[in-house]
């Protein structure tokens, strides 16, 4: 039944893509947003709701460690390994409000978080209040004032889906991503409980990954139909949604308390880590641009988090 639930669990996940990429380009054609926008907001927080479910249901069952995993794996699979597959897929020109606007505020939430959390290892309900707060900041500046970071290909043959056919996708494909991912989930805990794998390695690792799944559906669905916009927006927006949404509404319900210290003194730091080095691979080798070779290098320090977190 496990093995069922992980393969039923991907079949919906790559459906659910599909369907939040249909609604997602329809919107940005309709309200004239642009789509690295829309894929900052719309589709990166549909990919994010695994995650909030997934932490709120495990701080409120007394496995706070889980709920902190979940979130942290989660954003080192979204840059690690998410980023580093669409990037063998496709390059990604980039602009200058990525590294103006986009880089900073999500390294800026994970520094955040960082700080709340490190030094006394409980995350309490005013700390989940300013998370909030500069979620909502962040959203009203980047529907106001935000340019596009990434340079967007054109299809003059698209035009945008009716508005309940919109409404009707993204619907579908959020419940997709929703159900897939709690399908995946399910199966993986179940196979990983067997082998008595502690609570921490389960949410770094196979939760993780699982709840990232939404965001490598969509966004290898977006790159494979040219939405670069979409896909990175995705993944720097569900990154932001993570950590200040995700993290901020579950600690309104309950404080979440650190249990295992390996969280502090190691996976933490991996986080900020791939944060921090989306940035110079822009740059490096080339201006502005992220390519194969980034993939590689994200692709292999995601490897290797793995590696010294399971040895």
């Amino acid at each position: 039944m496990n093995v069922f639930f992980i393969i039923l669990g991907l079949l919906l996940l790559i459906l659910g893509g599909n369907w939040l990429l249909k609604s997602a380009v329809s919107l940005s054609l309709r309200l004239n947003i642009p789509r690295f926008i829309i894929g900052m907001t719309v589709v990166s927080f549909a990919t994010s709701a695994p995650e909030l479910i997934v932490s709120v249901n495990a701080a409120l069952e007394g496995f706070p460690d889980l709920a902190l995993s979940n979130v942290v794996g989660s954003n080192i699979a979204n840059l690690g390994l998410v980023l580093g597959i669409i990037l063998l897929l496709a390059p990604i020109d980039v602009r200058k409000a990525f590294y103006i606007t986009d880089w900073p505020v999500m390294m800026a939430a994970s520094l955040l978080f960082f700080f709340f959390i490190y030094y006394d290892g409980v995350l309490v309900a005013y700390e989940g209040t300013i998370l909030l707060v500069a979620l909502f900041l962040f959203l009203v500046f980047l529907l106001r004032f935000q340019k596009p970071a990434v340079v967007e290909e054109e299809h003059e043959d698209i035009a945008p889906l009716p508005l309940y056919k919109g409404v009707l996708f993204l619907g579908l494909g959020g419940v997709g991503l929703w159900a897939g991912s709690e399908f995946l989930i399910t199966g993986a805990i179940g196979l990983a409980t067997f082998y008595q794998v502690s609570e921490r390695i389960i949410g770094i690792t196979i939760v993780s990954v699982g709840t990232s799944i939404p965001e490598l559906a969509a966004s290898v669905i977006a790159i494979l139909k040219k939405e670069k916009a979409i896909s990175l927006g995705n993944l720097i927006g569900s990154n932001i949604f993570n950590l200040l949404a995700v993290l901020g509404i579950t600690s309104l319900v309950t404080p979440i308390k650190v249990i295992d210290q390996g969280l502090l003194t190691s996976d933490i730091f991996w986080m900020l880590g791939f944060a921090f080095l989306v940035l110079p691979l822009v740059f490096i080798p080339k201006g502005l641009r992220l390519g194969w070779r980034d993939g590689i290098i994200l692709l292999v320090g995601y490897a290797a988090f793995l590696y010294f977190t399971l040895s």
